[in-house]
């Protein structure tokens, strides 16, 4: 993989914090910049893939095929609706991944050694990682460069954050020394709330600078996007939504220079 390919891991052990909505618009506006981008779904669920409006029962090979059987990644990557946008796309069969890569020798870097050799002909990696922090979440972030943490503005947001920031510096110490934190990302914010002030505000005096400027307000349009297998940008492109993720877009463009 040539240098300037970066990998970002979107992570966060908690569900429904908009952790793949946050992959799939992040790499869809990415891609509407003209950025070429590859968007990586390792979470069962697979909802990522079909939220690019990729049929999961129609893919002939996936991720698990990578991960499991040593298929190179060329051989499943498929294009979206967006030019410069493609997915290597989940499948229900990941969720028996899990308990298979354990007996395989160096299971932690499966992923990493398979992305060795894409040549470069992404500018931006994303990998959707699972709500947990199994085998497949610990392959997500030995093989990125840095995780993209987003957290939700409900109460107990700042709960088991410290889980996944004790398993980031596990990895960081054992598996991956380079692993960084790219950002965190306050999602679901909606400005009207104190609630939502007052988690936004713990979560800036706990991360400082590491938090973007852009939170995600709650939207329905952002909401029901991934119903009709379209990324915000592509479903209502006037919408708070895209907005926001067009504004996270440019920051994280400008963080990486």
């Amino acid at each position: 993989m040539s240098k300037k390919t970066k990998i970002i891991a979107i992570a966060n052990q908690k569900g429904g914090v908009g952790k793949t909505t946050t992959a799939v618009n992040l790499a869809a506006g990415l891609a509407a910049s003209e950025v070429p981008t590859l968007l990586i779904d390792i979470d069962p669920q697979a909802n990522a893939t079909s939220g690019v409006g990729i049929e999961i029962d129609k893919t002939k090979l996936s991720i698990y095929d990578i991960l499991s059987h040593n298929r190179e990644p060329a051989e499943a990557i498929i294009s979206t609706a967006l030019e410069h946008l493609e997915i290597l796309p989940s499948s229900r069969q990941l969720v028996g991944a899990e308990v298979e890569m354990v007996g395989m020798l160096s299971r932690e870097y499966l992923l990493k050694k398979a992305l060795a050799n894409l040549d470069g002909k992404y500018d931006y990696v994303l990998i959707d990682c699972p709500p947990s922090l199994g085998l497949l979440t610990v392959n997500g972030l030995t093989a990125a460069d840095s995780v993209l943490i987003p957290i939700q503005c409900e109460y107990y947001a700042m709960e088991g954050l410290s889980q996944l920031l004790n398993t980031i510096r596990l990895i960081q110490r054992q598996l991956n020394t380079d692993l960084e934190i790219e950002g965190v990302l306050i999602t679901m914010f909606d400005s009207r709330l104190n609630l939502s002030r007052q988690v936004a505000e713990e979560v800036r005096a706990y991360f400082g600078d590491k938090v973007y400027e852009t939170a995600i307000q709650r939207n329905v349009r952002l909401s029901e996007s991934p119903s009709y297998g379209k990324p915000i940008i592509l479903y209502d492109v006037q919408s708070i939504g895209s907005q926001n993720y067009m504004s996270l877009v440019s920051e994280v463009l400008a963080r990486n220079g």
